[in-house]
Order: C-alpha cells, then sequence, then structure tokens
C-alpha cells in the first residue's frame, strides 16, 4: 500500500503534471481563435509587423541612414520598396522605424492605462469624495481636445525625442479608459461576491487585485489597444508635422521627409505610401484584434462554432413550424 502512495507522489511531482495546464492554455488559445476571422487575420498582419520591427537588423539590407543610391529610385530588385530624396533604403527605413513607432505606442498605452486602472477602480470602488475628485481630474482631461494639446506642448517644447513624446501620449491619453472602468467597477462594486470579501474582512487592496480586477481584463486590454492605436496615429501626426525628432528614423519622421522633400508631386509615390501602408496595416490588425476580444467577451457579439451550431438549429426548428 505504501508503494502505490509513493509511486502516484512521484509521477505527481514529474513533468508531466503540469499538461493539464498546458492543455488548458492550448484550449483557451484554440477556442479564441476558432471561429474568429478577425483575431485570426489581425494576429497575422501584426506578427509580420512585429517580426519585421523585431528583426530589423537582420532583415534590412542597409542602414537606415547610410546613403546607398541616388535620389528617389524607383523600386527595383536591389531596392525592394526603392529610396528617398536623400538615396536612403525605404525598406530598410520602414523596418528600423517600426521599431521606433512600436516602441512608443506601446509605452505609451501602457501609461495611459495604467493611470486610467488606477483612477478608474479607484473611483468606482472608493466612491464618495475619492470619486468626485478622480472624476473631476478625469472631467478636466476630457475638456482638452487630446491631438491639438499634443501640438501646442509639442511646439512649446520644440522638437522633442520618442521619450518625451511617449510620456506626452501616455499623460493625456488616459481619460475615456478611466471612464469606461469607473462604470464598470461601480458595476461590480455591488455583486455578492464582493460584498461576501469584505463582510469576511478581506482588505480593500486584495478586493481591488484578487476580486475586481479579474473581471476588467477584457475591457483592460481593449483599452490598450486602443490607447496604441491611438498613440501611434499621434506619433505619426506629431512627426508630419515636424514637431518630432526628425534624426530619429520612425515612421512619423519618414512621412515628414516624404513631405518636405514632395514626394507624391514628384512620382516618387513610394517614400509616402509604404510608412503610409505600414501605419494603416499595423492599426488594422491592432483593430482587429480589439474587434474580436470584443466578440469573444461580449455576449451580444459573441461569435464563433457555437453560434453556427444556433442557426443551424434554429432553422431546423423554423423549418418544422413552417416558417
Amino acid at each position: 500500500m505504501d508503494k502505490t502512495v509513493d509511486v502516484g507522489q512521484n509521477q505527481a511531482k514529474t513533468p508531466n503534471g503540469g499538461l493539464p495546464k498546458l492543455k488548458r492554455v492550448f484550449g483557451s488559445i484554440y477556442t479564441f481563435f476558432y471561429g474568429n476571422p478577425p483575431a485570426i487575420i489581425g494576429t497575422l498582419l501584426l506578427s509580420i509587423v512585429l517580426v519585421g520591427a523585431i528583426f530589423a537588423n537582420v532583415l534590412a539590407p542597409y542602414s537606415p541612414e547610410k546613403r546607398v543610391a541616388r535620389p528617389h529610385q524607383e523600386p527595383s530588385a536591389k531596392y525592394v520598396m526603392g529610396t528617398t530624396r536623400s538615396g536612403r533604403d525605404v525598406y530598410s527605413q520602414v523596418l528600423h522605424g517600426g521599431r521606433k513607432t512600436l516602441t512608443v505606442s506601446l509605452f505609451a498605452g501602457l501609461i495611459a492605462m495604467s493611470i486610467a486602472v488606477g483612477v478608474g477602480v479607484s473611483a468606482g470602488y472608493f466612491g464618495g469624495k475619492i470619486d468626485e475628485r478622480l472624476n473631476f481630474l478625469t472631467n478636466v482631461f476630457l475638456v482638452f481636445p487630446q491631438l491639438p494639446l499634443l501640438i501646442v506642448l509639442a511646439a512649446f517644447l520644440g522638437q522633442v525625442g520618442s521619450v518625451v513624446i511617449t510620456i506626452l501620449l501616455g499623460l493625456t491619453s488616459w481619460p475615456w479608459g478611466a471612464r469606461v472602468i469607473r462604470a464598470q467597477t461601480m458595476a461590480i462594486r455591488n455583486k455578492e461576491f464582493i460584498l461576501a470579501a469584505e463582510v469576511m474582512g478581506e482588505s480593500k487592496f486584495r478586493i481591488i487585485m484578487v476580486e475586481i480586477l479579474p473581471n476588467l481584463v477584457s475591457i483592460v486590454f481593449g483599452g490598450f489597444l486602443g490607447a496604441v492605436i491611438y498613440a501611434m496615429g499621434s506619433e505619426a501626426g506629431l512627426g508630419i508635422l515636424g514637431l518630432g525628432d526628425a534624426t530619429e528614423v520612425s515612421w512619423g519622421s519618414m512621412l515628414y521627409w516624404a513631405q518636405t522633400s514632395s514626394a507624391l508631386y514628384t512620382g516618387a509615390w513610394w517614400e509616402m505610401m509604404v510608412p503610409a501602408l505600414a501605419l494603416a496595416i499595423t492599426g488594422g490588425g491592432l483593430a482587429l484584434i480589439n474587434m474580436s476580444i470584443d466578440q469573444v467577451s461580449n455576449p451580444k457579439l459573441k461569435t464563433g462554432p457555437h453560434m453556427k451550431l444556433w442557426h443551424k438549429l434554429k432553422k431546423i426548428a423554423d423549418k418544422k413550424r413552417g416558417l
């Protein structure tokens, strides 16, 4: 009898004990993607962009600042996406520029959603004067239009680098997320499991971290993706206006130099179109992933194999009723 117990304990300690967890993880991923075309397409587009940005040093044939050919050379086998007016390789620039733009956008999104979660959850859970003050602060930031405010701040600071742009974007793009999170927190605040945790003497910090935040994951992640899309567009907009650091290679600075050199008017459409398409593809991929999260988390938008089965059964039932 003892030997049997020992064998069972040894088997539980083997690495195979983690297989159920791995199966659940892969099962959840499979459930998310199966029957969810926006998730598949968006993830594919975003994966291509991320691979290009992460491995830019390997994939780019030239340095983005190096002059490699004559100005405005058309796309060819040697220069896949042509060259700029200064003779730089557009393909190399778009890969390295993606790294800069995505870094700014992701960190700006993290800053924005960190503030939004802190303000929204605190206001929704604690209520009272804390809610009034935080709600007033949120309304103050909502009153000012974000992009004009960014333009004014960037113009006041002069040509700003990527770090300053990241901080500016993060500090000005959190109010909408905070408003949504506050409303959802207020709805969760009165649920039975929250009241039970309070009655049992759980600390407020533990209730927020363990009971409330896990129920806000889909909203927070969706808001994060929205903040990243906004930050990416704003970074490109500031770059086109020349308010960013034009010496840094990003998709915004590429559009700035293409506009400065009148690329479209001189027939060098590729210098303008390549970074613009990169922004569109990345933003589209993020928007599709955001849409797919809504379809999974929102019962009114749910799609997938179960909905196909429901439609099939409904057709059979309608046919039997003669409808």
